[in-house]
C-alpha cells in the first residue's frame, strides 16, 4: 500500500479542501466520507483492504474540519448535496472519472448525495450507519438515541447560536481525546459491542480523526449538524445508482430504525442489517463492506 499523501484542492468558490489519497494511483477511486465530528487522517482499517482490491482511497476533510475552509452559507442554505459537488471537483483535480463511494455515520448522507447528484460518474455507493433525512416521514429520528445525541439534536433544533454554545461547552473536550480515553469520552453512546471493538488501531484512528476535526474549533461539527437537519437537496427515491445500506442492531448513535427507513426509501437499496453489531464495531467488517460495494459496481 502506497503511503498517504495530503493535498489542498481549490473549489470553484475559492474554498480549499484538505484531501488525503492512499493506494495505487491508477486504481478506481474510492471516495470516503468520514463521520461527525471527524477529519481526514490515515485510516489503515479502510485503506489496506481498499488497496488490496485495487482501489485508490480519496478521503477529504469536509468544510470546517481539519484544514478545509468552512462554507460561507453553512448556517443558512448549504446542503448535503453541496458536498457531492465538492467531490466532483476533487475527482477532476486528480483526473478521475468514475468512482465508488463509502460514507460512514455523518458521512453516510454524503455517499447518498454522490449517488443522487453524480449518477454519470458514481458506479456504486455505500451508506454505513448513516442518519436518515430530517423529512423522513414516519420516523422518530431521536427514538433510540443515547442521551448525548438527543441533547445535541435538541440544540440543533434551537438554531445555530444554541448549537454553537452547546458544542463549545460539551463538544470541545472531544478535540483533545486520546485513544485510551475515547471509550470514556463517548460514554453512553457506546454499547458493549462497540466498547469491545474500540481498541488498538481503531481507537487510535478515531481519536486522531476527532482531534484533527477540531483544528478550527467546533465550526465543522456545527455545520455538519446543520446540513444533516435541513433538506438534503436531492430525492432518495430517484437514485438510480446501486446503493447498499449497512447498520447494526445495537447502534446508539444512529438508531437501527434509520437504516430500516433508508432501505425502504432509497431506490433499489441493498440492505445489510447486521444482528448484534454497533455503530463502531461494524467497521471491523470492512472487507465485507468493500466486497459488496465492488459487487454493486459490477467490479
Amino acid at each position: 500500500m502506497r503511503s498517504s499523501a495530503t493535498q489542498e484542492v481549490v473549489m470553484a468558490d475559492g474554498r480549499v479542501l484538505e484531501v488525503l489519497t492512499t493506494g495505487p494511483e491508477d486504481g478506481l477511486p474510492l471516495v470516503f466520507h468520514h463521520g461527525t465530528p471527524q477529519a481526514a487522517v490515515p485510516y489503515g482499517i479502510l485503506e489496506r483492504p481498499a488497496s488490496a482490491r485495487g482501489l485508490r482511497t480519496i478521503a477529504y476533510s469536509r468544510p470546517g474540519y481539519g484544514g478545509s475552509t468552512p462554507r460561507a452559507d453553512a448556517e443558512t442554505t448549504a446542503t448535503v448535496a453541496d458536498d457531492a459537488v465538492d467531490v466532483a471537483r476533487i475527482l477532476d483535480h486528480f483526473g478521475a472519472g468514475e468512482f465508488v463511494t463509502l460514507g460512514w455515520s455523518g458521512g453516510g448522507p454524503r455517499a447518498l448525495a454522490c449517488a443522487a447528484v453524480l449518477p454519470e460518474r458514481c458506479r456504486a455507493a455505500t451508506c454505513g450507519v448513516g442518519i436518515a433525512p430530517p423529512d423522513a416521514v414516519g420516523l422518530d429520528r431521536l427514538a433510540g438515541m443515547a442521551p448525548e445525541n438527543v441533547a445535541e439534536y435538541t440544540a440543533v433544533a434551537q438554531g445555530p447560536a444554541a448549537l454553537t454554545a452547546f458544542l463549545e461547552e460539551h463538544g470541545t473536550p472531544m478535540f483533545s481525546v486520546t485513544a485510551d480515553l475515547i471509550v470514556l469520552g463517548l460514554g453512553a453512546l457506546l454499547p458493549d459491542v462497540d466498547k469491545a471493538a474500540l481498541t488498538g488501531e481503531l481507537a487510535e484512528y478515531l481519536a486522531a480523526s476527532t482531534r484533527h476535526a477540531g483544528a478550527q474549533g467546533i465550526v465543522g461539527w456545527r455545520d455538519d449538524d446543520l446540513t444533516h437537519t435541513r433538506p438534503w437537496g436531492f430525492d432518495l427515491g430517484e437514485i438510480v445508482v446501486p446503493v447498499s445500506i449497512w447498520q447494526g442492531t445495537e447502534d446508539r448513535m444512529v438508531p437501527f430504525a434509520h437504516a430500516v427507513w433508508l432501505t425502504q426509501h432509497v431506490a433499489g437499496a441493498r440492505a445489510h442489517l447486521v444482528e448484534g453489531e454497533g455503530h463502531v464495531s461494524l467497521v471491523m467488517q470492512m472487507d465485507r463492506v468493500l466486497d459488496d460495494l465492488l459487487d454493486q459496481a459490477g467490479r
